[in-house]
């Protein structure tokens, strides 16, 4: 897919600054750093799944640790945008301690939402009911869940925290936390596989368990000087009343909670699809691979935001970066699909038997698009956010979303193809679907603030100025 965005022509007076252009390398150079932070969460996956692999009952727990993954992540979904509102408005004391008190009741509520479904009539309707995954994977979940317990609120806190410290200008502090759940999580591992006999499900619970924990205090222990400035910061905006910090962060938790819905319900779907067990161990395998590269593409966002200026002045040049990053990407996900890489990555690296390592080629060549479709996603977002036009963006979640529930079927009942491969391309569909929609608003976007702009309209300019999370 080609997405083509045309910058607003600069006025007259604007002609020379417009002339100075981003080199692609002061792009590169201030983008790795964020994807080095996604990159390192992204290893999360491969680790987690190569030590459980290698534990007894490998593909029962994978199986397991899977369908864990989908409840914790769409659970967890309201908390994720926290990062964004902290950063966007913690402007001075007053708004700091609303937003904190928001962020911890959201916590306490994941939380409880999680104790809910571990309630066993809730979980029994749910996991083996619902999902329709056989009793001893449901077991094993169960167990799983009961260890992840803390990790939903641990998530909201340390994005609260992480906030204020982009805000800050400190982004290289949140690169040292993922640090710290990084080594925590996989010490964590590492250990219960060395001196323990727990379920391969039960020791990847608790290696995400740990290491995020450890990130969450780690953020709040380096957050303290911009907690303290922030503080000291009088009260200078209009008070931040609890409707309206409500009001700003229900459209972002309803993008996130639709987003995150797609795993669950591709887990739903393939435990009624063809080969439910083999598709539900090597998914999350193939998922965590695909996610490794496009990973990188979701630090994107970040850094268009920032890099964007007045007027979309920047967007050609983070456009031409868009198209070489997605390119290199992808092409790295196809190399792994294609060569020996394949059998290295599933057998030795991920632990899966040959048998199941044949299961998982097709779908990850399947995927090989994806992360170049995820950076042009990221640039999208960003003109929107840009535009100050945020709500298309969950219009196109709902459209991922909705083509996955279409073709999903589509592929495993009319093709009649492994589940794991429909999971695939059910989400090849939905993120092309995404990118096809926020193409066109994204050029409506700029073409509209380009016409305010040459109208001379004040406020829009303030509007296409916004950079929420860094320097321009």
């Amino acid at each position: 897919m080609v997405v083509t965005l045309t910058a607003t022509s600069p006025s007259r007076s604007n002609l020379k600054q417009a002339h100075t252009r981003r080199s692609q390398a002061s792009i590169f150079r201030f983008w790795v750093p964020l994807a080095a932070t996604w990159v390192m969460m992204a290893a999360e996956g491969p680790i987690l799944a190569a030590v459980i692999a290698r534990l007894p009952d490998a593909t029962f727990n994978l199986a397991a640790y899977g369908v864990m993954l989908a409840v914790a992540f769409l659970v967890e979904s309201p908390v994720v945008m926290l990062m964004t509102a902290s950063t966007a408005l913690a402007e001075d004391r007053d708004r700091y301690r609303r937003l904190r008190t928001f962020a911890y009741a959201l916590n306490a509520g994941v939380t409880g939402i999680l104790l809910l479904v571990l309630m066993p009539p809730v979980f029994d309707a749910l996991v083996p009911g619902l999902v329709g995954v056989p009793d001893h994977i449901a077991r094993l979940t169960y167990g799983a869940l009961w260890i992840l317990l803390p990790w939903p609120a641990a998530i909201g806190y340390r994005r609260f925290y992480q906030g204020l410290l982009i805000r800050d200008g400190r982004t290289r502090l949140v690169a040292v936390g993922t640090i710290v759940r990084l080594v925590g999580m996989t010490a964590t591992a590492f250990g219960l596989y060395y001196l323990t006999e727990l379920p391969g499900a039960y020791v990847g619970a608790a290696g995400l368990t740990v290491g995020v924990t450890g990130e969450a205090i780690a953020s709040r222990v380096m957050a303290r000087s911009s907690v303290e400035r922030v503080l000291a910061t009088p009260v200078t905006e209009a008070p931040l009343y609890f409707p309206a910090i409500f009001r700003f962060y229900l459209p972002l938790a309803l993008t996130s909670f639709i987003g995150f819905a797609a795993h669950p319900m591709l887990t739903f779907f393939m435990g009624r699809a063809p080969e439910p067990i083999i598709s539900l161990a090597v998914f999350p395998v193939v998922n965590a691979l695909a996610f490794l590269f496009r990973s990188v593409g979701l630090a994107f966002q970040e850094a268009a935001i920032a890099l964007m200026g007045v007027r979309f002045r920047h967007l050609p040049e983070l456009r031409r970066f868009a198209t070489a990053l997605g390119l290199v990407t992808s092409a790295g996900l196809a190399l792994v699909a294609l060569t020996p890489l394949a059998g290295l990555w599933f057998v030795t690296v991920s632990g899966l038997t040959p048998e199941l390592a044949a299961y998982a080629i097709l779908p990850t060549l399947i995927l090989f698009p994806v992360p170049f479709l995820s950076v042009f996603l990221s640039l999208l977002r960003a003109v929107m956010v840009m535009a100050n036009e945020t709500r298309p963006i969950t219009v196109a979640t709902i459209l991922e979303v909705g083509t996955i529930a279409s073709v999903f079927p589509i592929a495993s009942e009319l093709m009649g193809v492994v589940g794991v491969t429909a999971a695939c391309i059910a989400f090849l569909a939905g993120r092309t679907m995404s990118v096809a929609f926020l193409s066109l608003t994204g050029v409506a976007a700029v073409r509209r603030i380009g016409a305010k702009l040459a109208a001379g309209d004040d406020h829009a300019a303030i509007l296409a100025d916004v950079t929420p999370t860094g320097p321009r």
